[in-house]
């Protein structure tokens, strides 16, 4: 029998430092440029709240000619039995790949290439006890999803195509994992069907960016915007961590995409 650890026990991670381009970031909606030294200050919060949580944390420096690179999960997908270099959806983002791949071979043994043809972002892809969930959307078409699938296949992991809603940037825009039977989700996308086999914890209406929350042990890190998903998180008995995010939310980003995280053993 595997001793697989659960999929939100990590003790391991990777994040980028924030370039000062990050402030023309892409966005769907325009909220305004955010603030670069505003960025800063969350991503530095982010970082000491994964220390805090147990997690060895390696600080890749700023990458200037890519303004999204802050965002490391949208390039790359990290387990413990090795990770797979993505081909994100956004052609300014296509070479970020090329960037943090000499990182992951230096770390991982195994490190596996997207096949061709097709674009996954790492953003639509959610790691579930039952399966890894891959959201179709504007950044992710299905033969990404279905190269993404093969590559899985030879970590050991089994993979599922889903639909990310209408007008939604990611698929971890609107869920996430809070324990091994229990999502996170906008009304929007457990309507769906898409988490029948979970019990289902919905954003209170006006909140959709904070079903963006990220699992990390012991605790549940969400974004301190939103007050009344952390009040229902904590009376279900969740250890929440609030952490800010308004400036990361101008360019359509949550908690999720600014780390890759894993189990190293």
């Amino acid at each position: 029998m595997s001793s697989r650890p659960a999929v939100y026990e990590f003790n391991a991670a990777i994040v980028r430092k924030p370039a000062r381009s990050v402030v023309d970031g892409l966005r769907a909606d325009d909220h305004g440029n955010p603030s670069y030294q505003g960025v800063v200050a969350e991503h530095a919060a982010y970082v000491a709240a994964l220390r805090a949580a147990g997690i060895d944390v390696t600080v890749l420096p700023a990458l200037e000619d890519f303004p999204d690179s802050i965002f490391v999960e949208d390039p790359a997908l990290v387990f413990s039995e090795g990770a797979i270099l993505l081909r994100p959806g956004a052609e300014s983002r296509l070479k970020e790949t090329a960037e943090i791949a000499p990182t992951l071979r230096k770390i991982f043994e195994t490190v596996l290439d997207l096949p061709f043809p097709g674009f996954a972002d790492g953003g639509d892809v959610l790691t579930t006890p039952k399966s890894v969930m891959i959201g179709l959307s504007a950044r992710t078409d299905r033969a990404g999803a279905e190269g993404l699938i093969a590559s899985l296949e030879k970590l050991g992991r089994k993979g599922e195509i889903v639909q990310t809603p209408k007008g939604v940037l990611h698929f971890k825009s609107d869920c996430s994992l809070l324990d091994g039977e229990t999502m996170l989700s906008t009304d929007r996308l457990a309507r769906s069907g898409v988490f029948g086999r979970y019990r289902r914890v919905i954003v209170p209406e006006g909140e959709e960016a904070a079903a963006n929350a990220l699992r990390v042990n012991d605790v549940v890190m969400v974004g301190a915007d939103f007050p009344r998903t952390i009040e229902l998180l904590d009376g279900l008995g969740y250890q929440v961590v609030p952490l800010k995010t308004t400036e990361i939310g101008k360019i359509d980003a949550g908690l999720s995409c600014m780390s890759l995280r894993w189990h190293r053993g």
